[in-house]
């Protein structure tokens, strides 16, 4: 048993990496979308983010998926292999797509789709899932509607200034934002495999009740740091150029508020998606100029992709429960 342990825990670091890898559009698009970093010194920036992320804002996330999608006295180590197998399968199809998904609303539904094949919809909480519902609604409406303000505040303040000096300006201070926008990933989807870990290692006895060890806040950090840093450059594109075309000041805008969101529903516990919510913020932007600067055609095609992949990951994740169920009855 403890050598099935070890594999899930592996197999939740190798979700981590992967998670890093195919967000790594998230934290480093605008700044490569208006040309103020270079591919490799914006992953390379994002990545040191992500790895800090967590420690500076709690583990309020990872307590949510350890413990408030299915009740963990119906987990089992098949169940949470079975929930990861699902997700990492969403993932890659996801990026091999080009679609910016949530890896975390993979996580969630594998987790779903596990637990019922595994233990029956009984040991599915509720109220966890409320709170990812939530974070689905919140994190994109309200990207686009504080990045909309924000970028047109910034356009009327500096209406008059000169356009060199608004670009070189804000291209200084997008270094912060995606930095600060690198931070608020690295805590929220970071956590996500902190609370898988941490759930393995209460069904082997090693925690006696729920937490997050120092230990696998390290493990996971470093994980989706070396994921992000190695990026998933399919979705960069998407994210960086298909969208809309950033300016300095609204890759600003995108990422401070993006950011601040990300880092609200970091404290309040909501595992909430950094793709819906830096998504929505670029379309608010892009919207700031003129409605027709953002390609509605590819934000409909993202939309679509969120709507999906809870119920997809879920899906694949049951399935794959049932093969295991059967390969390993008891």
């Amino acid at each position: 048993m403890i050598e099935l342990a070890i594999g899930a825990i592996l197999v939740a670091l190798v979700f981590d990496f992967l998670n890093g890898f195919h967000d790594a559009a998230n934290s480093i698009a605008t700044v490569v979308g208006t040309r103020i970093l270079r591919p490799l010194h914006a992953v390379a920036l994002a990545s040191a983010a992500n790895f800090i992320g967590p420690f500076l804002f709690g583990v309020a996330v990872a307590t949510t998926i350890g413990k408030g999608i299915i009740n963990p006295d119906f987990v089992t180590l098949n169940i949470i292999i079975g929930a990861l197998a699902g997700a990492i399968v969403w993932d890659v199809i996801t990026w091999l797509l080009g679609l910016p998904t949530s890896s975390s609303h993979a996580l969630v539904g594998g987790i779903i789709g596990a637990g019922i094949a595994g233990a029956g919809s009984h040991a599915i909480v509720l109220d966890g899932v409320q709170k990812v519902g939530i974070g689905i609604l919140v994190s994109p409406v309200a990207g686009f509607a504080a990045a909309f303000v924000l970028g047109l505040a910034i356009m009327k303040v500096f209406a008059k200034a000169k356009p060199h000096a608004v670009n070189s300006a804000f291209g200084r201070l997008q270094l912060v934002s995606s930095t600060y926008f690198s931070l608020t990933h690295g805590a929220n989807d970071g956590q996500k495999t902190m609370g898988i870990i941490a759930l393995i290692l209460l069904t082997q006895g090693v925690i006696t009740k729920f937490s997050v060890p120092y230990y696998v806040i390290i493990m996971a950090a470093l994980a989706i740091s070396l994921g992000t840093f190695f990026g998933g450059w399919r979705i960069v594109k998407t994210m960086a150029v298909k969208i809309t075309q950033l300016r300095p000041y609204q890759g600003f805008a995108a990422e401070t508020s993006a950011a601040s969101i990300l880092a609200a529903l970091a404290g309040l516990g909501i595992p909430a998606s950094t793709t819906h919510a830096i998504s929505g913020s670029i379309m608010g932007v892009g919207a700031v100029r003129r409605m027709s600067a953002v390609r509605w055609g590819i934000g409909k095609r993202i939309v679509w992709a969120w709507i999906i992949t809870i119920p997809a990951s879920a899906a694949v994740s049951f399935v794959i429960m049932l093969v295991i169920k059967a390969i390993s009855p008891n």
